[in-house]
């Protein structure tokens, strides 16, 4: 077969053997970063409380080795150090934050914030992108606490942005605008879940 296609190309053999090799190791390399990232469905947000938890907040990653990693640069507060592709944040069932391969969400530093609906049947996916805006006005009536002088009708980025250092993950001491719910409510709201009660 070798000695056919030297035959019928104009290319030596061996370059033409260096082609198909570098252009089949370019193909790989470029299935390796896409398979790098998370796909992210309805079905990827059930239950809170399913997801390990760090102080009060639920952290989750399919890659249980990025999973570890992500919960010990959260538990150890690392600053400078970005989350591992598939990192999922949520403190309140209504939103989330999933952190996709380096130049998805640029904006965002890779992170891909959603609003979602959810019951006792499931989750369903309002928004998501670089431009979600938060929800706290309809959590902090559900928690049954007034908004005070929390702004409205802003984009998560605006409130995660100065936790830049922290790669925009929220906490307290991160720089990041506070939510309008201390952690009482927080974990009512937690608890609250309605898709636990499924099981």
């Amino acid at each position: 077969m070798r000695q056919r296609i030297a035959a019928e190309s104009p290319l030596p053999a061996g370059m033409l053997t260096r082609i198909v090799l570098a252009t089949a190791l370019g193909i790989c390399s470029i299935c390796g970063v896409l398979a790098d990232d998370i796909v992210v469905t309805e079905q990827t947000f059930s239950c809170i409380r399913d997801w390990p938890k760090v102080r009060n907040t639920y952290i989750n990653n399919p890659d249980p080795d990025r999973l570890k990693e992500a919960m010990r640069i959260f538990r150890d507060n690392v600053a400078d150090t970005e989350y591992p592709v598939g990192t999922m944040f949520q403190i309140i069932p209504f939103e989330a934050m999933v952190k996709h391969q380096p130049g998805t969400f640029a904006k965002t530093k890779d992170w891909e914030f959603f609003a979602l609906d959810i019951s006792a049947t499931g989750t369903k996916i309002t928004d998501r992108g670089e431009d979600v805006l938060e929800i706290f006005d309809m959590v902090s009536s559900a928690a049954g606490v007034g908004m005070g002088d929390h702004p409205r009708g802003v984009t998560c980025l605006s409130c995660h942005q100065g936790g830049a250092k922290f790669d925009l993950v929220c906490e307290k001491g991160h720089g990041c605008a506070p939510i309008p719910l201390d952690d009482e409510h927080i974990a009512k709201l937690q608890v609250a879940d309605p898709r636990c009660a499924r099981k």
